[in-house]
């Protein structure tokens, strides 16, 4: 008889957490998963994968447009709420019951209930009333939306997860927050047809990207007829007979059908009894890890956003595997989370991986910049004026690509191959050798020869 009932516990059925379950249980561990919502997580369930559907469906305008340039003649679309919605539901429970199919492949048990730390080894499952013990406890609860609990009227607002269920389409929508929730439910609702302001307390949207990412994505959003307010924040919101008015700190008055808050997200630790266990939390309640997963505590783990260092969903599943790697197969692997490859479904969309160009003056001596913008290829015999940026940033002294930054159709897709290159450290000449395929967008990665700036740290001291 063991001395635990498991040798691994896990509280939270997201990507990181399925994935270490997964893969501690194929090395012969005995693994249960406890999940208070639905298996899947975020991503899966009420984030990335939903919203990606939904920014298909807001892009068809965009193709119907287009259309008529190349001799199509498209009357009569009409689009329904409705059914986009059910669809996607219908898609959703699917991959939820892949992921619980994986896991029951993989002999491990899943528990439908809260589970909450009793000490370095207990778990309580809330649900059921009883305490179970494990050998190492594996915290990957993830996150949730933000809100400011003291604005006026936040009761009227919603987050990214009731986005997904609204009942019927806002005429009008105002959304707060200027990151990668923000921007892309804002291109999702203009696209849908739904008249969209974007409200953002920082100077510029996208705070961390490259400023010419930024800026290029804020002219397009316009272009687009998305009213993009910066330096600006909610003071109150208030229900009127016509829907609700957000008044912000500079004296405007925002009408609207619906209010979104997409403002960040922080780490699902309340009521998980960290610190009865003993386990270290940050500033914002994070779980603080060590390289390899580890907590304060040695028989506590904790991956993905729950730990508040980069919060995406292949991050979680990289994490995950290396915790059972580490943990259940004697194999240390601690995850390197520099030069992520990381796309924004905005539209247009952005890819970008490796340093932005004021992170690299931080971090090189001098630099090259090369960069482009063009129509493209697809829009010349459309009316539509929307370019595309691609910006490669170069270690002046070694000729590595430290940074690459597109903005247009695709980017999400090619950032993953060029993630390959920053991260193995690809030099500028091996750009330039490498025959590009014409006609493409991509080919003036390769063949951008002349840098539309340098940069020196010298030059700029003096």
């Amino acid at each position: 008889m063991t001395e635990f009932d498991y040798d691994l516990f896990v509280i939270g059925a997201g990507s990181g957490g399925v994935r270490a379950a997964r893969i501690a249980a194929g090395y012969g561990a005995k693994v249960a998963v406890a999940e208070e919502y639905r298996v899947g997580g975020t991503c899966v369930i009420r984030g990335c994968v939903p919203k990606k559907l939904f920014v298909y469906a807001s892009r068809f305008p965009d193709e119907f447009e287009e259309a008529a340039g190349f001799g199509w003649s498209v009357d009569g679309t009409a689009f329904d709420w409705n059914t986009l919605v059910a669809n996607k539901d219908r898609e959703i429970a699917r991959l939820e019951g892949i992921y619980r199919r994986n896991l029951e492949a993989a002999n491990v048990e899943i528990i439908d209930t809260r589970a909450e730390l009793r000490g370095p080894n207990t778990v309580h499952l809330a649900n059921l009333g009883r305490d179970v013990t494990a050998r190492y406890i594996l915290i990957a609860t993830g996150g949730h939306p933000n809100y400011d609990r003291t604005l006026p009227g936040i009761e009227h607002v919603f987050s990214s997860n009731e986005a997904f269920h609204l009942e019927a389409l806002p005429k009008r929508i105002v959304i707060a927050g200027g990151g990668y929730i923000a921007v892309e439910f804002a291109g999702i609702f203009n696209g849908l047809g739904v008249e969209t302001t974007l409200l953002y307390r920082g100077e510029e949207i996208l705070r961390g990207f490259d400023d010419d990412l930024r800026a290029g994505l804020h002219a397009e959003m316009v272009k687009r007829g998305i009213d993009v307010v910066c330096g600006d924040v909610f003071t109150t919101i208030e229900k009127t007979a016509d829907g609700l008015v957000g008044h912000t700190a500079s004296g405007r008055s925002l009408a609207a059908d619906q209010i979104m808050f997409a403002i960040g997200r922080t780490p699902n630790v309340e009521g998980l009894g960290l610190a009865e266990a003993g386990v270290e939390q940050g500033w914002n309640g994070h779980v603080v890890v060590d390289a390899y997963g580890k907590t304060s505590v040695d028989s506590i783990y904790a991956v993905g956003d729950v730990t508040d260092r980069v919060q995406l969903t292949p991050v979680a599943i990289r994490e995950g595997h290396a915790f059972a790697e580490t943990v259940f197969n004697a194999n240390p692997v601690s995850i390197d989370h520099e030069s992520i490859p990381t796309a924004v479904f905005s539209t247009p969309e952005i890819g970008t991986v490796g340093l932005t160009e004021a992170e690299a003056r931080e971090r090189c001596r001098a630099l090259d910049i090369y960069k482009t913008s063009f129509r493209p290829m697809k829009l010349t015999l459309t009316d539509r004026d929307e370019k595309m940026l691609i910006k490669l940033i170069v270690d002046a002294d070694s000729g590595i690509v430290v940074g690459c930054h597109l903005m247009g159709p695709d980017s999400g897709e090619l950032i993953q191959v060029l993630g390959i290159l920053v991260k193995m450290g690809a030099t500028k000449a091996q750009f330039d050798a490498t025959v590009a395929v014409h006609p493409s967008a991509a080919e003036e990665l390769v063949t951008m020869r002349t840098p539309t700036s340098r940069w020196a740290a010298e030059d700029a001291a003096e």
